[in-house]
């Protein structure tokens, strides 16, 4: 293990994440005058302890420069949990947030891009450690790590490995032969696409700039924090449901669909069979949902406005609301657990197992069916027009037996501090898969995680950065034998 280059490379990431503070300074010093200064000192206590902790971890460099595999895992891991920490110091020092264990979680969730929330009283927070709160989900979203890749110095050939570390799905790929160049593209199109939600959310005229910027980078890093207690709901506006329900489910999409667009090569992007079985299962929830919901409403359109919005939220992990979904039939919450667990596309920002992993564990139950009626015919298993590897198709079903160890132990933690099965389980759904709202007592509109004790915070927040790197980073960063020098 170098423990010299993790110590480097660490001290850089928290030199960037004070660096990251000064929009939500300047939007303190825009709104001095309504919230006062307390929030702006709050930001410079943050970004003057990161600093320092920044200049003492990376002043000197390290005499080895090697970045193998087990580095970047750890690097990842460890930058994660070290982010999310002094993440949430603004909130402490503003007093938002007096419990450091509350901190942690809003920060979490908030650079994880879950959405789940301790706040109760979100109106009566300061515009500038709101609009923190929501740009965690910006930077959370494509990855602070890629995003370091991109701002810093040339970096080796090595740095792949934290890049993918942090990038999600069960096959990385990268653009270019340089993985900064990668980064910066896939930057490029984020905030791109980023500036234009906003302009188009500020033309609704029910919200104002700051609103519109805090609900683009929820739905561009399918995060779901919201300025409202009512999340979206508030705005009672067809064409902000729209705009956020199409936008979550574009952010939901490959970033390498959109590299391959823009350079003109569509039939590539037409072909992706994973991008057919995203819009494939949106389409068949809708579509379910609307069935058994149809006897409720007295608005067709609006019925279809609102299980498309929180459909959209869902599937793609976002967790912003227009309607109280706690309150539709219960089959229609199971299809929606069922969502949760989906998830968007990999490579996307959003949480879940990704639509990928989904459609080959289908394809091998189906394959296996097939199989066991010609036990003597061999079939190769093919995804994407082409036959998977074995090594990445057995890596996904290594994934999904580590994803259900680590849910069940989580839900049976949960479920000691809950009163019905449902809370506990979704609460674990909700966070492990980086959604935020979840059913029963952590439900979508006027409840939240607040009451739920330390450990169960603690628990989730663990859960949200497992859910958000895919587990083995932070599996890895906890064994014993990733620290053993040899």
């Amino acid at each position: 293990m170098n423990y010299s280059i993790i110590r480097f490379v660490i001290g850089k990431i928290l030199f960037v994440e004070a660096l990251l503070l000064i929009p939500s300074l300047l939007v303190g010093f825009l709104y001095i005058g309504e919230d006062g200064s307390e929030p702006i000192f709050a930001l410079l206590k943050t970004a003057g302890l990161l600093l320092v902790f920044s200049l003492a971890l990376s002043v000197r460099k390290p005499s080895r420069t090697n970045l193998y595999a087990r580095e970047g895992l750890v690097i990842a891991g460890l930058s994660w949990f070290l982010l999310s920490f002094f993440g949430g110091l603004p909130f402490v020092f503003n007093g938002t947030l007096p419990s450091l264990i509350d901190a942690f979680f809003e920060t979490a969730s908030g650079f994880s891009t879950t959405g789940s929330s301790v706040i109760t009283d979100i109106e009566g927070v300061e515009h500038a450690i709101l609009f923190w709160r929501s740009f965690t989900h910006l930077i959370g979203g494509m990855g602070i790590l890629v995003f370091t890749l991109a701002v810093l110095p040339k970096t080796g050939s090595e740095s792949v490995h934290i890049m993918k570390a942090e990038v999600p799905g069960p096959i990385f790929g990268k653009l270019l032969s340089r993985v900064r160049g990668t980064a910066r593209i896939l930057y490029v199109i984020y905030f791109a696409m980023t500036g234009v939600l906003i302009v188009l959310l500020a033309l609704s005229k029910k919200m104002d700039l700051f609103d519109a910027c805090c609900h683009a980078f929820g739905a561009a890093g399918t995060g779901g924090f919201g300025v409202k207690s009512d999340s979206v709901l508030f705005y009672d506006s067809a064409y902000i449901d729209i705009v956020l329900g199409v936008a979550m489910i574009l952010f939901g999409v490959n970033f390498n669909l959109y590299f391959l667009m823009v350079y003109r090569k569509f039939k590539p992007v037409l072909k992706n069979e994973e991008l057919r079985w995203y819009l494939g299962i949106i389409t068949g929830a809708i579509a379910v949902i609307c069935i058994f919901l149809w006897p409720r409403y007295d608005s067709f359109p609006r019925m279809l406005r609102d299980v498309f919005f929180a459909v959209s939220s869902i599937i793609t992990t976002t967790g912003f609301t227009t309607e109280d979904f706690g309150k539709w039939p219960l089959i229609t919450h199971v299809v929606l657990l069922i969502l949760m667990f989906c998830g968007a596309m990999a490579g996307s920002t959003g949480g879940g197992l990704k639509s990928s992993r989904v459609a080959i564990y289908v394809k091998s139950a189906i394959q296996e069916v097939r199989q066991s009626l010609s036990p003597n015919r061999r079939l190769p298993f093919r995804f994407e027009g082409k036959t998977l590897d074995a090594g990445i198709h057995r890596s996904v079903f290594h994934f999904l037996a580590a994803y259900c160890l680590i849910f069940f132990v989580c839900v049976l933690i949960v479920s000691a501090d809950t009163e019905d099965f449902m809370t506990s389980f979704s609460a674990v759904a909700a966070t492990f898969n980086n959604i935020g709202p979840g059913l029963g007592e952590v439900g979508p509109v006027e409840t939240n995680y607040f009451g739920l004790n330390n450990v169960s915070k603690i628990t989730l927040s663990v859960a949200m950065i497992a859910g958000r790197l895919e587990i083995f980073p932070v599996l890895i960063l906890f064994a014993p034998k990733t620290w053993h020098k040899a």
